[in-house]
């Protein structure tokens, strides 16, 4: 089949395509353990997009399995090797910022608006839709094929895990998740709290009562809140008014009962490139860095102003550092927290390269902020680099697909982002944004191009047919 053929056949799709996309969006699946039950252990709309993504596939006569509600599978074809596809119904939170609601689909200038377009509802329905396309034609297909779908892609992975735990897990295979023409190396990934020890107390004119910023901690956060008592000093409505006027920076402030709350609107972004946000956190502590506040505060907004403050790789906390195949580690402070009787920490979002673990990263912070005024630990699970070589099959296919329908050179690339398809040896992830698309995911008024989501599902389609030979 030539390329033409498979770009005339995704076209008879889109209409349906658009309709079962829509209905996946108007979903709110963003992890919500606060509303967890035995039934929902993510909370109700992980597991209700998941629901609907297996009933399009059931409605269309797929083979398919919910893995208590936290991942599914839509299989077809018969073989002795599995070739897996991974996407994700869960999305990060709308956070503000948006011009449209987030989970109503608007269609406008050749593009489609809503949280989880891009990341990853839409690039797994156009999966999906090859998919289809390749049984709907008859295809010879000699592998089985395991569409996997997770609920957790953007916390924890708890979704994957399960599956994993239960199911066969694939021999190769790659998420549409991220970019073309190819991810085939990624960062590791860690994220370190960092907690702020007791400071002795003493008298002052001026205390941090609150500071609070940020959704997730993998999203530069766009809103940081500062709240302070006592007397405001003559001086904080200019040095206000200079950070307002600096550019992508809202700052806004009121009089409270005992001082002032100060508001700062940034840019939210993919914690992978912090560069591509403005980090409300960290320019709010800038403002309030050289005011005489309480010990306490003192020490947790001039940490933050001295070491996090516009430095996305990690130089001034001494965490920076550079491979030549992976490129250079980022550093993304994105959950802080702070009330003086309370918690006091930081997030801090790390992508790094090969050549640095995640117990050299803690004793690199620790050695800059202080043993005395810090403990660092890894919050969570730390993901390990991961990286297909060039010359692999599956990459070089991937690649020669990827070419041959948009007569670009492909070439291989490592992200600081995570993907499902680090979860296997021979795992990468391939599209569905095209090199030359604005990269909108986590961000406000995510979209999709309605056109690069027709013509992924023809390079799917390509990939799908020549790998599942």
């Amino acid at each position: 089949m030539t390329m033409t053929n498979w770009q005339d056949e995704a076209e008879k799709i889109r209409p349906q395509l658009l309709s079962d996309l829509k209905t996946l969006l108007a979903i709110d699946s963003s992890r919500d353990v606060a509303h967890q039950t035995d039934e929902f252990p993510l909370g109700p709309g992980p597991a209700k997009a998941l629901q609907a993504m297996l009933a399009i596939a059931k409605r269309d006569g797929f083979d398919t399995l919910n893995v208590d509600n936290v991942a599914g599978r839509i299989a077809y074809g018969t073989g002795d090797e599995i070739f897996g596809l991974f996407g994700h119904m869960d999305v990060v939170p709308a956070g503000p910022g948006w011009d449209t609601d987030p989970f109503t689909p608007v269609e406008k200038n050749g593009r489609l608006y809503a949280r989880g377009s891009s990341d990853d509802k839409g690039p797994s329905i156009a999966a999906y839709y090859a998919l289809k396309m390749v049984r709907d034609m008859g295809l010879p297909v000699n592998k089985r094929i395991h569409f996997i779908i997770g609920t957790d892609e953007e916390s924890a992975w708890v979704g994957i895990n399960r599956y994993l735990e239960k199911e066969p897990t694939p021999d190769f295979g790659f998420s549409p998740d991220a970019e073309f023409p190819i991810i085939n190396g990624e960062k590791g990934i860690a994220t370190f709290a960092i907690t702020f020890k007791p400071q002795p107390a003493a008298p002052s004119a001026l205390t941090l009562t609150k500071f609070t910023a940020g959704l997730r901690v993998n999203m530069v956060p766009q809103s940081a809140t500062a709240t302070l008592s006592g007397k405001v000093p003559a001086d904080l409505a200019s040095l206000i008014s200079k950070k307002d006027q600096q550019p992508g920076i809202t700052v806004s402030s009121e009089p409270t009962a005992d001082g002032i709350a100060i508001t700062l609107i940034g840019k939210g972004a993919h914690a992978q490139e912090p560069k591509d946000g403005i980090n409300a956190a960290t320019h709010l502590a800038a403002l309030l860095a050289d005011l005489d506040l309480d010990p306490a505060g003192h020490a947790y907004v001039q940490a933050i102003a001295a070491h996090m403050h516009e430095d996305s790789r990690g130089h001034l906390l001494g965490i920076n550092h550079t491979d030549n195949l992976m490129g250079e580690l980022t550093a993304s402070p994105d959950l802080f927290a702070y009330s003086p009787n309370g918690e006091q920490s930081v997030m801090l979002n790390v992508r790094y390269p090969q050549g640095v673990t995640p117990d050299q990263i803690i004793a690199a912070i620790t050695k800059t902020l202080g043993a005395a005024n810090v403990s660092v630990e890894v919050s969570g699970h730390a993901q390990a680099p991961h990286y297909v070589p060039s010359d692999d099959p599956l990459v070089k296919t991937l690649l020669d697909v990827y070419e041959k329908h948009t007569g670009q050179p492909g070439h291989e690339q490592v992200i600081g982002g995570g993907t499902y398809g680090r979860i296997i040896k021979r795992g990468v992830a391939f599209g569905a944004l095209m090199p030359d698309a604005e990269n909108v995911m986590h961000q406000a008024n995510e979209y999709m191009s309605i056109d690069s989501l027709i013509q992924a599902v023809a390079i799917y389609a390509d990939a799908i047919s020549r790998l599942a030979k």
